[in-house]
């Protein structure tokens, strides 16, 4: 089940000399290092979330993890704002972020309230709302980010888009989500790279990280078995290389990386404890 639909219902290891994973000049550290700090996306663990929200982010904070990165565009399976802020403090976790539908950005100054409450820095628009954008699509949206991180910036929110596999798909020859990415505004709009999304369909995050690294301030840390895979697996059983990934990754300390799967070979939550254990243990 996609994103969308679920929504709706309630580098690259194997391959890296022709994927460019060739660290810049000066990106290695002297020493190896590790993530500070290590969350995860709750559409990792919707179907828990689903069933019960509390004893999910309880069973989040005991794995390790910590930050989630909640789901407005589910209204946060309606649990409001102040309770669930409430449980997030008791389990010691923090809340950097939220996704939220197209339809959420209609009422953004609620959201914006929201986020405050529930100590928000971001929020991002989890994908375009419809299953076959176009080019006029990517161009209305850049414009309505743009909008939406002028209006939220004096609160001290910031807006960013996150990207699914279709935007790296060509429209006439163009991919449309660099139509996306060249039409906002850097001063209010960031960006959220899935690594895995990009890898599904068929593009380098370090490609991406080169052309777009300083307004990459958000991170889905997400494995695939293959390039152009139709699902993604746990961190370190797929391709992409994730040691040289955060070794290229400006100021890394200072970004927000969540691990996110969406797919699994058995429990979700087992694969959370593992995705935990191989992402915090990771020297780069």
């Amino acid at each position: 089940m996609n994103r969308r639909t679920f929504l709706s219902a309630l580098g690259l290891a194997a391959v890296a000399p022709q994927l460019g994973c060739t660290p810049r000049t000066g990106s290695m550290s002297a020493t190896p290092r590790r993530l500070r700090r290590v969350g995860i996306e709750l559409y990792t663990l919707r179907d828990d979330a689903r069933r019960d929200l509390e004893r999910t982010l309880v069973n989040i904070a005991q794995i390790g993890y910590k930050d989630v990165e909640l789901l407005s565009s589910m209204n946060n399976f309606g649990m409001p704002p102040a309770q669930l802020r409430a449980v997030l403090d008791r389990n010691g976790l923090r809340a950097p972020s939220t996704h939220l539908s197209g339809e959420s950005f209609g009422d953004l100054d609620r959201q914006i309230e929201n986020a405050k409450i529930l100590g928000h820095q971001y929020l991002i628009l989890a994908s375009l709302p419809t299953d076959k954008p176009t080019l006029d699509d990517y161009r209305h949206w850049a414009d309505r980010l743009n909008d939406a991180g002028r209006r939220a910036l004096p609160s001290g929110i910031r807006i960013a888009f996150h990207d699914e596999s279709i935007d790296f798909r060509k429209i006439d020859g163009v991919v449309p989500y660099d139509v996306l990415a060249e039409r906002t505004d850097p001063a209010y709009v960031r960006l959220q790279l899935d690594t895995g999304n990009l890898a599904q369909a068929g593009g380098d995050p370090f490609d991406y990280l080169k052309r777009y690294g300083s307004r990459y301030w958000l991170f889905h840390i997400k494995d695939v078995p293959a390039i152009g895979a139709d699902h993604d697996t746990d961190l370190g059983k797929g391709v992409i290389d994730f040691k040289r990934l955060f070794a290229n990754i400006d100021h890394i300390d200072d970004k927000v990386l969540y691990v996110e799967q969406e797919s699994y070979p058995g429990a979700p939550i087992d694969s959370a404890r593992r995705d935990y254990q191989y992402i915090s243990t990771l020297e780069f």
